[in-house]
This record gives C-alpha cells, sequence and structure tokens, in this order.
C-alpha cells in the first residue's frame, strides 16, 4: 500500500467548485497528497460572486480538526476562509493544540467578488493566528491590510512582506497576480528575499489564491524547501490556468487537473495509434488501399490545437511487397496532412478525432456507402488561393454535407486530385482503432476475402 502525506484544508465551502474546500482538495490530489478538510463556513457562491455565508458553529469546526487529528499523521494544513474572529480563535487553538504547520492564506474577498473576512477578523489573525503560522500568502490587497504598506511594485512587495513577518509568521509569499506577475518570498530566520518572476496568462483565476496555498502545503509536506516549494508552485498554478474551463457567466475557475489530464490524453492518444497501426499492418490486405505517397493515421487529444496535439507517423504506411510496412513511429505531432484533417473536423464535432487516408477507388466508394457510411467530397479545382488544402477540403466537404442547422462530420471524405495530386478518400472516426478496424473492413471486402458483415470467403 502507497503511503502519502496527509495534509488538512480548513476553510469554507464554495457551492461553484471554483475555490475553498473544492479548490483545495482537487490540488491535493492533483499533487499526490491525501487531503482532509475542515469547513468553516458554506456559501451560495458562483462565478460571479458571493450570494451569501453562513458560518458553521465552532465547535463544529473543532470537531472536524479533531476527528482527522485524532487518527491521522497530518502534520501541514493550510487555511482559507476564516471569516469571523471567533472563528479564527477557535482554528488557532486546535491548530497549536495539534502541533500542525500552518499555511495561511489570508482570505479576504473572493475573486469573483465578495467580502469573505469581516473586519474584527483581521486583528486576531494578526495577533494569534500568523504569530505560530509557518507561512502566509497573502496577495497585494491583503498584503497591504496586514502592512498597511500601499504596494505598487516589488520593492513595496518586499517592505510589505517583511513588515508582516514581524507579526511572528515565518514566511512570507507575496503573492503577484494583481501586480506584476512575480511572487516575493521573505524569509525571516535568514531575512532573505527571493523574487519569482512570473508572466501574466490567458484564463480564468476564480480558486487561484486558494490553489496556490494549498499547492505550497502540499510540497511542504513532501518535504520540499520553501523556495522550491514556491517555485512548483507557481508553475503549477499558472498550467491551472491555462486550462481553466468557462462554466459560467463570470470568472473562470482555475482548473488544478487540467495538465494531468493532458499528459492522459497524450499518452491514451499515442496508445491508441500505436494500437491502430498494428492492426492495419497486421492486414495484408490492407496493402491494397495504400496511396502511391503512402498513408497515415492519426487522433487527437480532447483539447487539440496544433499538429503537435495529435499521434501519428512520423513518416508514413507504406505499401511493400504488396503488404503494409511503418516507416517512422508514432508520436505526437508524426503527421501534419492528416493532423490537419482531424483539427478540420473537430471544429464541426469535437469527437471526431481521428483519421486514414486511403487510396482511391470508386470500388471502395462503393464498398463504404454499402457499410452504411456517410460520405462528402470536394473538388481541388474550387480551392481558393493561399489555404490549406486540408483545412479548406474538409471544411467544404462538411459544408456540402450538412443543414445550415445541423453540422455533421461524414465518415469519408474524397477528392478527385488534381494537377500533380493524388485523388485521395479519408475515413474519420472517434478513436485510431475505429478507423483502423473500419479501414481493414474495407480492405478484406475490396480483396474479395470477406463480406460486409466480416466473413472470411474461401478461395
Amino acid at each position: 500500500m502507497s503511503v502519502a502525506p496527509v495534509v488538512m484544508t480548513i476553510a469554507g465551502s464554495d457551492s461553484g467548485g471554483g475555490a475553498g474546500i473544492e479548490a483545495d482538495i482537487k490540488t491535493f490530489a492533483a499533487l499526490g497528497v491525501h487531503g482532509t478538510c475542515a469547513i468553516t463556513s458554506v456559501t451560495a457562491q458562483n462565478t460571479r460572486g458571493v450570494l451569501s455565508i453562513y458560518d458553521l458553529p465552532s465547535h463544529v469546526i473543532s470537531e472536524q480538526i479533531n476527528a482527522v487529528c485524532s487518527d491521522m499523521d497530518v502534520k501541514w494544513a493550510k487555511t482559507g476562509m476564516l471569516s469571523s474572529a471567533e472563528i479564527v480563535a477557535v482554528v488557532s487553538n486546535e491548530a497549536r493544540s495539534h502541533g500542525l504547520s500552518l499555511v495561511v492564506d489570508p482570505v479576504m474577498a473572493a475573486e469573483a467578488g465578495g467580502d469573505l473576512l469581516r473586519k474584527d477578523a483581521v486583528r486576531v489573525l494578526k495577533e494569534v493566528l500568523l504569530p505560530f503560522s509557518k507561512v502566509v500568502t497573502p496577495n497585494i490587497y491583503e498584503a497591504r491590510t496586514l502592512s498597511g504598506i500601499d504596494i505598487k511594485d516589488v520593492n513595496d512587495a518586499k517592505i510589505a512582506a517583511k513588515k508582516i513577518a514581524e507579526l511572528g509568521v515565518e514566511i512570507v509569499i507575496v503573492t503577484g497576480g494583481h501586480l506584476d506577475a512575480s511572487d516575493v518570498v521573505y524569509e525571516s530566520v535568514s531575512e532573505t528575499f527571493t523574487v519569482l518572476p512570473g508572466k501574466f496568462l490567458e484564463g480564468g483565476t476564480h480558486g487561484s489564491g486558494c490553489t496556490y496555498a494549498a499547492s505550497i502545503t502540499a510540497f511542504l509536506s513532501k518535504g520540499y524547501s520553501i523556495i522550491e516549494a514556491a517555485a512548483l508552485t507557481k508553475s503549477f498554478v499558472e498550467k491551472a490556468i491555462v486550462s481553466s474551463m468557462k462554466v459560467g457567466h463570470g470568472v473562470g475557475p482555475v482548473n488544478q487537473l487540467g495538465s494531468t489530464l493532458r499528459d492522459v490524453h497524450r499518452y491514451e492518444a499515442l496508445q491508441n495509434t500505436i494500437s491502430a497501426t498494428e492492426i492495419l499492418v497486421s492486414c495484408d490486405e490492407f496493402g491494397k488501399l495504400i496511396a502511391e505517397v503512402g498513408c497515415n493515421i492519426a487522433m487527437a487529444t480532447p483539447e487539440a490545437s496544433v499538429a503537435t496535439d495529435i499521434a501519428g507517423v512520423s513518416g508514413r504506411i507504406l505499401c511493400v511487397r504488396h503488404k503494409p510496412h511503418i516507416a517512422g513511429n508514432v508520436e505526437l505531432g508524426g503527421s501534419y496532412h492528416v493532423a490537419r484533417m482531424v483539427l478540420a473536423a473537430m471544429e464541426f464535432d469535437p469527437w471526431v478525432r481521428a483519421a486514414v487516408n486511403l487510396r482511391y477507388s470508386k470500388k471502395v466508394l462503393h464498398i463504404c456507402r454499402d457499410m452504411g457510411l456517410t460520405i462528402s467530397s470536394f473538388d481541388r479545382a474550387d480551392e481558393p488561393g493561399q489555404t490549406n488544402t486540408m483545412d479548406w477540403g474538409v471544411t467544404y466537404a462538411i459544408g456540402n454535407f450538412s443543414s445550415d442547422t445541423l453540422k455533421k462530420v461524414p465518415d469519408v471524405i474524397y477528392d478527385n486530385g488534381g494537377v500533380g495530386k493524388e485523388p485521395m478518400i479519408r475515413l474519420f472516426g472517434k478513436s485510431a482503432e475505429e478507423v483502423a478496424h473500419k479501414a481493414v473492413k474495407i480492405a478484406r471486402v475490396y480483396s474479395g476475402s470477406s463480406d460486409l458483415d466480416g466473413n472470411y470467403i474461401d478461395g
């Protein structure tokens, strides 16, 4: 049985799923630590703001912390929304009692709008909670409230960080999302500053502060130094912002699992395409469907936007002595032309993520029709100048096939070629394996070795 550090978040719940406890637990899971929680407040919240707040009774907060800490080995915890002086006090007492190393996210307002910390709680936060905390991670507005310093640049952030450290907290990290994207780390014991530069990125930021503090907590629980943890956290949060999804009408939440899922999707596309090439080359009859220029098969990740998001054969599948052979390796960005077809198809239907090109033959088209496959085509003579044939051709064929109200990708798109251009058939599907199986079935019927039901024919 694997062992992972157990960490805790003591924070409010965001009903919209973008910040608070929900963001923290997702962050812990993405970073491979076991997340536990003690909910301090329940908010009615969405991407546009906080509508209402219900604080849990102090004894309920205490009971949650005690239940976890009496059973599990929790060394590191983070605090988020502690809306009242009473809640700050009870969390401070419990954290001291259980010897928790605290990362404090001094949440004062929601990214989407709405105050989350009452003014009387700020004094208790400064006088009771921060003096024994390990790390505090304010943004520039929170740092101004805690330090009294108006922050306009990195130098101001340094002054504010040092001022906050005088409250007793060991490490102050002034995050730069509202400044110039640079984070300022101040270690009070050594009296040293470290500036971690960054850049502004396109994407939703709801929950970014919670995610930052939760990430720091996770990395520190794994034994990283504060500078290592801060650098890794910055990279993690940046990826979460880039991967954010538009789920409402306001500020989009960060996506903590976006980078992980992207890696999973790439692996799945690679494995599926490798399997598909094996299906094709194991079928001798498929050699008869390979075009003179060779053929390729490709599969995109769900979020594909460029050719390097698509797995394909780096060379081609060729016909050698009447049998298919792979000349190259399956890799991301392995195919440009088939990748362009897939990207064009995904503009209309994101589920159509794979394609293979085949030698043009009227008999093949007849077999496709008999199999019940839908078919469309384009004429290279109609292609406008300064366009990519695959982009334009596939888009034109889909438009020709579909209605104005419902755009559907046909199973087959072909063209009759042109001057110096070989005619070609393209077979589309949801996965590389799916189109490979279709291509093998077509090849066997074409060669006369099986019928449309896949039954082998003797002789």
